[in-house]
């Protein structure tokens, strides 16, 4: 029954928490996730998707950019965050987002569709993905 939708405005507020339990490196600030929540809105190559019960709770969301890359003679994409509300999870909200995120970069032209993990490997593994690369970040002043 969960279904995937772009995000809109109204959303901010259910997106917010969901945001926040994802970060694990990083402290969300609400007032800078507002401002950021409302610039993704309208990024021309920026996707950002919800997950909605039927009553209308937004129990998950991606957040995704396409750019263009060398490597791939034209456009890639990226999921820079996925998160599933841990009560909702296994009853089928990330399979349906990154499906939605997967059909959003072949419309775009993607050779691919990728993304870094540390907790949840087994489920993308199950989703097709295959381990590529090793991740690495530096975090700047």
């Amino acid at each position: 029954g969960v279904r995937a939708r772009a995000a809109q405005a109204g959303d901010r507020d259910q997106v917010w928490p969901l945001a926040r339990d994802l970060a694990t490196s990083f402290r969300p600030e609400r007032a800078a996730f507002d401002a950021s929540f409302a610039a993704l809105l309208t990024g021309p190559d920026t996707l950002l998707l919800v997950a909605e019960t039927p009553e209308r709770e937004i129990v998950g969301y991606l957040l995704a950019f396409r750019h263009l890359a060398f490597h791939a003679n034209g456009p890639v994409a990226w999921v820079e965050e996925i998160m599933v509300d841990g009560r909702a999870r296994r009853a089928g909200a990330g399979r349906t987002l990154m499906a939605a995120a997967e059909q959003w970069a072949s419309a775009g032209g993607a050779a691919y569709l990728a993304l870094a993990t540390r907790r949840a490997a087994a489920f993308y593994l199950a989703l097709g993905y295959e381990d590529s690369a090793t991740y690495f970040r530096k975090t700047l002043p």
